[in-house]
């Protein structure tokens, strides 16, 4: 297979230019990339998997950099929880690799196969998108997922991680291009974009010329916004995880106090922490005061409404604001609503259509939430951290779309394919 190798590009220059070359070297690797064989792209990202261990040292020595500007920069809390690396993300990293190698090829899958009475015979099979751009911040472990994902799906990926993580970036990348050479496969599979300046961006968002398919955003509400209203190529993304617990009438104590606290506090930071919680007021007697005294005292601050303030002396009074709010922090707000019927209402005018479950026993009520919650995820008696691509196993996600076109929920390997039509005939003409 042909080799197509980037051309060292210095840090500094002219970013328009720079971002034109990726564009079209990334078009003319997609047309090498779309025909590669599973057995190349399996062992690309084995070999990746297998050099992220072995120079985990490395990665590690450059995100305490990161790390250490991140913090003289004055950014703190999730922010750094999201930037941070240690040996077991790290490890989970290369897992993640490994675990998308062992998935089947999206590529070539004949979705439909149907015969005209003519007899012409036609299929549909699926194909990469293509190129694909991802603009993120602070994960570095988006560089390994991205690239790993758009790989096997046989997408050429363009990665601009934030500023803040360039370090960590640009040596799991280093990895990844490792994985590419040993496997044959061209380097040019998976570019990073070297340059901090925000023109490179500001490049991606209006398509490179023609040359990029999608645009995948990672990262706060202000890029995601930008991305949203500036890109000239389609965007799978989500604003924001204005993720919702209602805990019905008939749930299980236990087992609700065990997935609320799961669902906001095992990390605050994801896009899948639980924003705010909903108690049904058939069971707010004997549910509301454990389940909020339950979360106080596990550090998470509770903004309530005024029964919730009843509850617990501890409570701040909520405001219109915090049902609106993202906190991607240790806060949760809290709100006594009608049945089924009050849930659904405070969750269609206040949610973000990202994720959204209820606890209950009782089947009807969690069949009728399921149908009638438009969110791209609805779960019934799980947390709500399970919102993730690894989780659902697809090895790895490139985000969450919580739009209705082609892409919703998390973006694995099918939702980084299309299709065309393949039509097979024996000489036939249209009369």
């Amino acid at each position: 297979m042909e080799n197509l190798k980037l051309v060292p590009i210095p840090e500094e220059g002219d970013v328009l230019a720079l971002m034109a070359d990726f564009g079209r070297l990334a078009r003319q690797t997609a047309q090498v990339l779309a025909l590669a064989s599973t057995k190349a792209k399996n062992q690309a990202l084995q070999l990746a998997a297998c050099s992220i261990r072995a120079r985990a040292g490395e990665i590690l020595d450059a995100n305490a950099q990161d790390m250490a500007q991140a913090k003289a920069n004055g950014v703190t809390g999730a922010f750094l929880d999201r930037l941070y690396l240690d040996e077991k993300r790290i490890d989970a990293m290369a897992q993640g690799l490994a675990e998308v190698a062992a998935l089947p090829d999206p590529v070539g899958r004949v979705l439909a196969v149907f015969e005209r009475p003519n007899g012409l015979v036609i299929e549909r099979v699926a194909v990469p998108l293509g190129v694909i751009g991802i603009i993120y911040e602070s994960r570095p472990a988006v560089t390994a997922d991205a690239g790993a994902l758009c790989l096997k799906s046989g997408n050429v990926a363009i990665l601009r991680g934030g500023s803040e993580s360039t370090l960590s970036s640009a040596a799991i990348h280093s990895c990844l291009v490792e994985g590419l050479a040993g496997a044959g496969l061209p380097e040019t599979s998976i570019l990073r974009v070297p340059v901090k300046d925000r023109a490179a961006v500001g490049a991606m968002l209006a398509g490179l010329d023609g040359n990029l398919d999608v645009i995948v955003p990672r990262g706060g509400k202000s890029l995601v916004a930008r991305v949203q209203a500036d890109a000239r190529v389609p965007v799978f993304a989500h604003l924001e995880g204005l993720v919702h617990i209602f805990v019905h009438a008939d749930a299980d104590l236990a087992k609700a106090e065990t997935i609320v606290l799961n669902s906001k506090m095992r990390r605050t930071g994801v896009c899948g922490a639980a924003e705010t919680l909903l108690v049904d007021r058939a069971c707010a007697e004997t549910h509301l005061a454990p389940l909020v005294k339950m979360l106080i005292d596990a550090g998470c601050e509770v903004r309530g409404d005024a029964e919730t303030l009843e509850a617990d002396a501890r409570v701040v009074p909520a405001t219109e604001a915090d049902w609106h709010t993202e906190y991607l922090d240790a806060i949760v707000s809290v709100a006594v609503v009608d049945g089924v019927n009050g849930a659904i209402h405070h969750i269609e005018t206040y949610g973000s259509h990202h994720t959204d479950c209820i606890i209950t026993e009782n089947h009807w009520a969690a069949e009728r939430f399921l149908a009638e919650v438009d969110s791209a995820i609805v779960l019934h008696n799980a947390s709500t951290q399970f919102a993730d691509g690894g989780e659902f196993g697809f090895g790895a996600e490139i985000g969450i779309a919580t739009g209705r076109m082609h892409a919703r929920g998390p973006i694995g390997l099918e939702q980084l394919t299309t299709f065309k039509y393949r039509v097979h005939g024996t000489g036939q003409i249209r009369p």
